[in-house]
């Protein structure tokens, strides 16, 4: 079963929320960051992408980014547009988009609960995207971004959280990116945060990373780094715990996660494509049903759909992700290894399939390929069976919003 963890979260003022709250670091590059953060000074991106606030040609790596971090957080905290709790918390945070909800319990849980695998993962990471965020919590000296994390619905657990939604108002209220709905509530009754504290020790077995592997590992380092430096320190430091919003998984939808590719396309290629797949003109190319695919290529949209001599039980070999890059890119396109083959690249389902179009209209890329989305039973699946998805296999909307909480290590006057 797994921990949970209140904490004194650092978060905004209640009428700098709105003002404060961004897109999270990893799905803005410095220039996107810069123009978000140019006419607001309250911006969360002034820490969590501290590069907008010194010279364009340094690089985002530079120690200097991670200095201005660390100083920019200071500085909203004694403007107190960053207000910390004086007692530790448990957090709902709700996030609605075309009428859809999901609410998260904001928490921290723990580091040992993750080395001994009951916090479960289904990506590899990039030791490099590590380094960015080790530096970074370290300069900061706080978890400044939540993991985005779910589990299998616990019903003792839904009760206590939808009545304190009926019962409580929230503290923010606000509709940001993409007219998405950002509402948080406060628990800040001790045996409340009891009750939730023991359903998950008692009923949870396990908690699976949604998104946020390069963030979970690099807060990981930093806790055991600093667990190393101080081992006779508590279990309940704050450094044994990384900031977490966790979510039922009933709640989540994966939108698709669609591919374009730059390469020759050969004489053959459609008898190729035809030993494993049914190809078939259609007039649009979003696949309605799992194991087919859209395929646009010159200006025409083909559905392909696998042959039964593709299928598999295999986790992961079964999953659609895995038959369109095994069959096609590896097999007709020997695009290997998709992560460092600049051949292929990924767009989120969000962008819609008139992007796809666009994409290679435009003369950019040869042909995209859209894929319907991977489910939340397939990612806890691969994830139970200690196997990993291949890249970029899930795309979560909404996304969770930066600055609304930071999870303070507490370690820097240690």
């Amino acid at each position: 079963m797994v921990m949970i963890h209140p904490f004194k979260s650092i978060r905004p003022a209640t009428e700098f929320s709105e003002k404060i709250a961004t897109l999270p670091y990893d799905v803005l590059n410095s220039a996107e960051a810069r123009e978000l953060g140019a006419n607001n000074p309250y911006s969360y991106l002034h820490i969590d992408k501290a590069e907008i606030d010194l010279p364009e040609t340094l690089s985002p790596y530079d120690d200097q980014v991670y200095e201005k971090a660390a100083s920019n957080l200071q500085t909203f905290l004694q403007k107190q547009w960053l207000i910390q709790d004086d007692q530790p918390l448990l957090y709902l945070y709700e996030l609605t988009m075309n009428g859809r909800a999901q609410t998260g319990l904001v928490t921290c849980t723990s580091i040992t609960d993750y080395t001994n695998g009951r916090i479960k993962k289904h990506e590899f990471t990039r030791p490099e995207k590590e380094v960015d965020r080790i530096r970074h919590i370290e300069a900061c000296d706080a978890n400044t971004s939540p993991i985005f994390l779910t589990y299998r619905r616990n019903e003792q657990i839904q009760t206590v959280t939808d009545e304190w939604k009926k019962t409580h108002k929230p503290v923010y209220d606000f509709t940001s990116f993409h007219e998405v709905t950002h509402r948080v509530w406060l628990i800040d009754q001790s045996e409340v945060i009891d009750q939730l504290v023991t359903a998950f020790a008692q009923d949870v077995a396990a908690l699976y990373i949604a998104d946020g592997h390069h963030r979970t590992e690099s807060a990981v380092k930093v806790g055991q780094k600093k667990k190393d430096a101080q081992p006779n320190a508590a279990d309940t430091a704050e450094f044994n715990y990384f900031l977490s919003v966790i979510f039922p998984k009933e709640e989540l939808e994966i939108l698709d996660y669609n591919r374009v590719v730059n390469v020759p396309i050969e004489a053959d290629f459609f008898e190729r494509l035809s030993a494993n797949f049914s190809v078939t003109k259609t007039e649009t190319g979003k696949p309605d049903q799992p194991k087919t695919f859209g395929m646009y290529l010159d200006g025409q949209w083909y559905t392909l759909t696998a042959k039964e001599s593709l299928l598999s039980d295999d986790p992961v070999d079964g999953l659609d992700v895995s038959l369109l890059q095994n069959h096609v890119f590896a097999e007709i396109f020997d695009i290997q290894d998709v992560r460092t083959d600049k051949r292929i690249d990924f767009v989120g389902g969000i962008r819609g399939m008139k992007e796809l179009e666009q994409l290679v209209d435009s003369g950019e890329w040869t042909a995209a390929f859209a894929i319907y989305p991977t489910t939340m039973d397939d990612l806890l699946n691969v994830a139970d069976a200690g196997k990993i998805m291949p890249p970029k296999s899930t795309w979560f909307e909404p996304k969770l919003l930066s600055g609304l909480f930071v999870h303070d290590l507490e370690t820097n006057d240690v």
